[in-house]
């Protein structure tokens, strides 16, 4: 690992600063509060809370509430905010800042999701390069008072054929924004390939708003190689900590100038393992805790010795006694398979021959008096 000479200075988004310049990258279904919480007791980074529509919030969504729960210990709260109307996204910043105390507001224009892009949404709405204004500027009016600032997430664009992210860019930083945040893909390539740094390095060259790059990000060698290659202000980090909330650790001491490669043995993996569970119990119930565990089983255990028979047990498992039960017949003293290192996890995936959108959509690419209408169902983060 190459390390940086002196610690990073950290990152400043307006008013507020991040001790270490990492954020977790808000994802469906993920990052709740307890993941957050998990995340955050390894290092100092921004946690940010799965993504919420605007439309829900302001119509009151049962769905959308549940989403936005905090943990007692979350001193600093973040929320990425889907929207493609401006009077809502800018009506439900003003709720987040003054309802639910948020300290920061990121606007998701990155998700490559179908039934998201098909409605304009996500990674297909900076084509429309006056919607996008419109929308930024109605949330940063709207969190001003309230001095908290706002940023955004994108891709490259739609395609090869149809890039964005330069434009994007330029209006982030007209339209007020503290950052932008670049995930390296195009919509049509969503998970797969490689994350293209250069283009990040392109974006830092094009603003001068703070640039977060995204994408690829396994180890904390590949966050410091990544600010050290392209000049970000900062990295997002989301499917490389699926499992592994001790690589916020990592990246901690990595941006602290030191190099940390935390390689738990099986018996801390399944005390990390009870201690997510524990927190989603806390906080959602013991049968919704637990089932919302399940997914994360695959994860942890990944490079594990662990025959199919138990990872199927515990993916079935319902109460905390049944993992306990289950978590002890593991070898505790099984080395972390170091043949994970440095792999993707999470999806992948194919890249997409045709992205779904609106009819006509790519005809005009200013989209100023354009209006959309919002999908209120969940969204993934980009």
């Amino acid at each position: 690992m190459t390390s940086t000479a002196v610690p990073h200075p950290g990152l400043e988004l307006g008013s507020l600063r991040v001790p270490t310049p990492v954020v977790l990258a808000p994802m469906a279904g993920i990052t709740n509060a307890a993941y957050r919480r998990l995340c955050a007791e390894f290092g100092a980074g921004l946690y940010v809370c799965e993504m919420i529509t605007s439309r829900g919030l302001v119509e009151g969504d049962a769905t959308t509430k549940r989403m936005l729960v905090f943990d007692d210990a979350e001193q600093i709260r973040s929320v990425q905010l889907y929207g493609t109307d401006p009077v809502y996204v800018g009506k439900a910043a003003e709720i987040l800042c003054a309802e639910y105390g948020v300290a920061h507001i990121d606007l998701n224009f990155g998700c490559p999701v179908p039934k998201v892009t098909r409605k304009g949404g996500g990674g297909a709405l900076p084509w429309k390069r006056g919607l996008l204004a419109r929308i930024l500027e109605a949330a940063v009016a709207a969190a001003a008072p309230y001095d908290v600032p706002v940023t955004m997430k994108t891709r490259k664009g739609i395609d090869d054929d149809h890039l964005t992210y330069l434009d994007a860019g330029r209006i982030a930083e007209e339209s007020g924004c503290a950052a932008i945040a670049l995930h390296g893909r195009t919509v049509s390539q969503a998970y797969s390939g490689e994350a293209d740094w250069d283009a990040i390095g392109r974006l830092v060259e094009h603003v001068d708003i703070p640039v977060l790059g995204n994408g690829d990000i396994w180890e904390a060698a590949d966050a410091v190689r990544m600010v050290e290659q392209t000049g970000a202000a900062g990295v997002v980090v989301g499917r490389g900590c699926l499992g592994r909330p001790w690589l916020f650790r990592d990246l901690a001491a990595a941006f602290e100038g030191s190099t940390t490669t935390t390689l738990p043995r099986l018996g801390e993996v399944t005390a990390m393992m009870r201690r997510h569970a524990e927190l989603l119990v806390e906080h959602m119930g013991e049968e919704r805790g637990c089932k919302e565990f399940r997914k994360h089983v695959t994860w942890y255990l990944k490079g594990f010795g662990a025959g199919g028979e138990m990872r199927r047990s515990l993916g079935l498992v319902d109460t905390l006694a049944d993992l306990d039960r289950l978590l002890a017949e593991l070898d505790p003293t099984e080395p972390f398979p170091v043949s994970a290192l440095g792999a993707p996890r999470g999806r992948q995936g194919s890249p997409r021959s045709r992205v779904v959108l609106p009819e006509g959509w790519l005809d005009d690419a200013d989209g100023s008096e354009c209006h959309l209408q919002e999908a209120v169902d969940e969204t993934t983060g980009g």
